[in-house]
């Protein structure tokens, strides 16, 4: 399969018309109009409130208005809800001023996004209803494809998509073993038409696949999966929690890098399908602080992640077990990734091979 670098072209389109507002000429006879339905609508609404609660006739509603008793315990109770524990530290407080960070939803919009990771869950041994593929198979796929979206340069969030959308469609929908590489490539495919501004083109995964399969061949396994997912892409992907908890630990590049090289080394594994994006990346940043920095796991973190260090443990400890193995795996793509220069050279770092990860692997033997 050839995996050459593709040189998409990129078409923008300029409206020039965009954003011109042309003079409206003024009608003083409408205006009258308006002011006509305004009296009398005033008048109805006056007669209304009077018939109903007695008001005198004469004096204007405005007057006779009693206003809504609030005492402070209850001003005190309303905004209590709102107030942080003690020893935890109001992340969003230096970003009040940011209308695109939306400080006043944020915590309610990562809320929202651990439904959605629920709802659109993978179950554990998701392939168990599959008769021709195996999690091997799956396995030696997303490696494979790993060096497909490195190849195209495509964001991270395309990648995790694309994993996302491949195992729920495997969980849902038979698939001959002929046609699993159809599958993944056609995931990419809609990912990328998800997350990036200028995906590459179908032919561009033709090309990819070395003509194993065509472009009718791609749009048609396309709408297959869309029609399978019910188009519902929206499952929260680990990065998405990632940024949330790094801000949470003051984490420093290395640290986040660290824990996104983790999490990404845990795609091809069958065994991890299952565990919870949320949870994952948790996991993920807590092993990276501890093996950078023995930085503990805050009050702060726990209350932004929803994850004590105790429940994180057991994903952790198969993080160790993956770094031990790694070296020496011959799916070699992640790894060889975050060993460039551009990802700070994460994989080689020495801790990888620190005596923490030796006793917390096993650990969970």
């Amino acid at each position: 399969m050839a995996l050459n670098m593709i040189n998409m072209p990129v078409n923008v389109s300029n409206n020039e018309n965009a954003g011109v507002h042309l003079p409206v000429k003024k009608n003083n006879k409408t205006k009258l109009h308006r002011i006509a339905l305004e009296d009398i609508k005033n008048k109805a609404e006056l007669n209304k409130v009077t018939g109903k609660t007695g008001l005198e006739k004469g004096k204007k509603v405005e007057d006779q208005m009693v206003p809504m008793d609030v005492s402070a315990a209850d001003l005190a109770e309303a905004f209590s809800s709102q107030l942080l524990p003690p020893s935890v530290e109001n992340i969003d407080a230096e970003d009040d001023g940011n209308p695109q960070l939306v400080t006043e939803y944020v915590n309610d919009i990562y809320k929202y996004m651990r439904t959605l990771e629920i709802k659109y869950s993978i179950r554990e041994n998701h392939l168990d209803k599959q008769t021709e593929i195996t999690g091997k198979m799956r396995s030696i796929l997303i490696d494979w494809l790993v060096q497909v979206h490195l190849r195209f340069h495509l964001l991270q969030e395309t990648l995790y998509l694309t994993v996302a959308i491949l195992d729920r469609c495997l969980q849902e929908k038979h698939v001959q073993r002929s046609r699993l590489q159809l599958v993944g490539v056609a995931a990419m495919f809609i990912a990328a038409k998800y997350e990036e501004m200028f995906a590459p083109e179908v032919g561009d995964f033709v090309y990819i696949t070395d003509n194993a399969y065509s472009k009718k061949d791609i749009l048609r396994m396309e709408m297959i999966m869309l029609d399978t997912l019910a188009f519902n892409l929206g499952r929260p992907l680990p990065l998405h929690f990632l940024r949330r908890y790094s801000k949470a630990g003051n984490a420093d590049s290395m640290m986040h890098t660290l824990a996104k090289y983790l999490m990404e080394l845990s795609l091809p594994e069958y065994n991890m399908v299952h565990i919870a994006p949320s949870k994952l990346a948790a996991a993920a940043l807590c092993l990276a602080m501890k093996l950078l920095d023995e930085a503990p796991w805050t009050n702060t973190l726990v209350y932004y992640s929803f994850y004590e260090e105790a429940q994180l443990l057991p994903v952790m400890k198969q993080f160790c077990i993956l770094i031990l193995k790694s070296e020496k795996a011959k799916l070699q793509a992640v790894r060889m990734k975050y060993a460039s220069s551009k990802f700070m050279k994460i994989s080689m770092i020495p801790e990888l091979k620190s005596q923490y990860i030796v006793e917390l692997s096993k650990e969970s033997e």
